[in-house]
């Protein structure tokens, strides 16, 4: 299902006042955000599922003595999962960058630590490069900005990438 531009604004609204509400909730503890990359007007589909569950699983992994509450939300806008940790915001990222570095779906992951005032804490605030795009070496976020490849290039790594985790 196609998802328009407004319904794409809205569930970004809603997932920042959530993060505030755990933030409140938690306020010594360290909040993680987990959402799938998915190119397109179509964020939840069945590649986003597979991208999803790995992506739960490796934050479960990785995470797991430290996790003090867990909810995810599979929305037709994304795939959605908050975690509350005992770790450090620094602790966190490292972890995280690990995950989406090391893991075969990685790149599929977007994976924030969530500073007090609701912003993501950067790769570069703890010493880590800026993510590299799927297809060239360019940063991920250059790419996505002059829109260097096209939806259908995307898809296909996309596709290869998951067709390759899941045999």
């Amino acid at each position: 299902m196609e998802i328009t531009l407004d319904q794409l604004l809205t569930s970004k609204e809603q997932r920042s006042k959530r993060q505030m509400e755990l933030i409140a909730q938690y306020p010594a503890s360290t909040l993680v955000c987990l959402t799938v990359i998915m190119p397109g007007n179509v964020k939840r589909n069945f590649h986003s599922l597979i991208v999803a569950q790995a992506g739960m699983t490796a934050m479960v992994n990785a995470f797991s003595d430290h996790i003090l509450h867990l909810e995810a939300r599979d929305l037709v806008t994304g795939y959605e999962a908050y975690l509350i940790t005992s770790m450090t915001q620094r602790e966190a990222k490292q972890l995280a960058c690990e995950i989406e570095d090391e893991h075969h779906l990685g790149r599929l992951f977007d994976i924030d630590v969530i500073t007090p005032s609701g912003e993501p804490l950067s790769r570069t605030a703890i010493g880590q490069s800026a993510r590299k795009c799927l297809l060239c070496d360019n940063e991920a976020r250059y790419c996505m900005r002059n829109h260097s490849h096209t939806q259908e290039e995307l898809h296909n790594c996309i596709a290869k990438l998951i067709e390759d985790y899941v045999q």
